[in-house]
């Protein structure tokens, strides 16, 4: 009975955070302490206790190092210099906007934070070429995507987090969230190359012509901010790397215990700071502190709902319901109709990641192939106008004419051909493992 009541919580959450447009995890807060307390005789001490205090802690000191990139300049300037030395390809532009957003959001600009400034650059394009609003929201949506789901960025050390969460090692979880990227790389590379050399669309572009003005070199800030963020990547890449091919080593084992992304990242902000890289108000207001309560906020939620045992009942009836071979095509499904109405990080990660081990023990899966079903599924339909990147997208649109045309193309287009792609990929991964 309680597990029926915190699913109902959660559903009942998302539902009231698409509807008012309320933070969903304030109330997931507020049911995990009615829930908690009231339902099951927690203390309010224990309740608290569930917020995810490490994930909290990586997220925000990683985001408060990365903004001064946002607030100097510093991605902005990359993405016109990034672009202009594609001026002469015109057919190759999707791939430009594409690889331009990776780069940026690898370097920890986060998803929302690329879409902000690069979709409507993105747009811009659209109208002066012959580029497709579609294949130009694709390339900017999913290169957002795949670039924040880097290890070291933002997405990436979310999942991590997640992961080590419900139980996995460091290592393991930095191994999955590898995988995780690479899947979510290769996948939008496909649909655009499609779309590029096989449809009317790319013809069109190969003839088209548009002039950029050269962008002006990086100052001094934007330069030494590059370097810090490269440097700051290197060694929290480096240390879990040289421990996966090198696991015996007692140095490189013993360097690898040292190393917290979070820890690393408060020591480079400072750096910044003192080397005046950017204000620190702006660089502290930059940090996305909504998204950090709708997946703390969330998780607690999902904490009471492990102690109510819930998250075994659902996994017990996956694992007797379902053939093995189709539970990651049905994860990703499932994780594709909730990123619909609701955020891939804030909502359907947390809720869906506890499941996997116990389902991947029990049906002798891989969990590596559920955690990338998960996220593979979920972003694709990251498009859809009523999800956060095609209301973004949306946005960015400079006219009420040109967002009135893009919205069914998104819905209708744009939405359905990211969820075929996701879906024959996780067909494929399955029975690749």
């Amino acid at each position: 009975m309680m597990s029926i009541i915190v699913v109902a919580a959660i559903v009942v959450a998302v539902a009231l955070g698409y509807k008012t447009k309320i933070n969903i995890g304030l109330f997931a807060i507020a049911f995990a302490y009615l829930i908690g307390c009231f339902g099951m005789g927690l203390s309010p001490s224990d309740v608290i206790n569930m917020w995810p205090l490490k994930i909290f802690f990586i997220i925000f000191s990683v985001c408060l190092f990365y903004s001064f990139a946002t607030v100097n300049g510093t991605l902005e300037k990359l993405a016109e210099h990034l672009i202009y030395h594609c001026r002469r390809v015109p057919q190759l532009l999707p791939f430009a906007v594409f690889f331009t957003s990776t780069v940026i959001a690898g370097m920890g600009a986060g998803y929302y934070t690329v879409l902000a400034f690069m979709a409507p650059i993105t747009l811009l394009l659209c109208q002066r070429t012959g580029m497709g609003l579609i294949v130009g929201g694709m390339a900017v949506n999913y290169g957002a995507l795949s670039g924040a789901n880097f290890m070291s960025s933002q997405s990436g050390i979310i999942f991590r987090g997640l992961m080590t969460n419900v139980g996995l090692s460091d290592s393991d979880a930095f191994i999955n969230a590898f995988g995780i990227f690479v899947s979510t790389l290769i996948i939008p590379l496909l649909v655009i190359s499609a779309f590029v050399f096989m449809t009317r669309e790319g013809r069109a572009m190969k003839t088209a012509v548009f002039d950029t003005s050269e962008p002006a070199p990086l100052n001094r800030e934007q330069k030494i901010t590059l370097w810090l963020t490269l440097a700051m990547m290197a060694i929290v890449l480096a240390a879990p790397i040289a421990h996966i091919l090198l696991p015996a080593n007692g140095t490189i084992t013993f360097i690898n215990s040292k190393m917290d992304i979070g820890l690393i990242a408060s020591i480079f902000s400072v750096i910044a700071l003192l080397l005046k890289l950017g204000d620190e108000r702006k660089a502290m207001a930059s940090v996305p502190w909504a998204t950090l309560i709708m997946i703390c906020g969330v998780g607690m939620l999902i904490s009471v709902a492990i102690k109510a045992g819930t998250i075994d009942v659902l996994a017990s009836w996956i694992g007797g319901s379902i053939p093995p071979v189709l539970v990651p095509v049905v994860f990703g499904v499932v994780a594709a109709i909730m990123s619909l109405f609701s955020s891939t990080l804030g909502v359907v990660t947390p809720a869906l990641f506890p499941m996997v081990l116990p389902i991947a023990q029990s049906m002798g899966i891989e969990p590596m192939v559920l955690f990338i079903a998960i996220v593979v599924g979920a972003q694709a339909t990251s498009i859809s106008p009523f999800s956060s990147g095609g209301s973004l997208i949306l946005g960015s649109c400079a006219s009420e004419q040109s967002r009135t045309s893009l919205f069914p193309q998104l819905l209708f287009k744009a939405a359905p051909i990211g969820f075929v792609a996701a879906l024959v990929f996780n067909v494929l991964l399955t029975f690749v493992y």
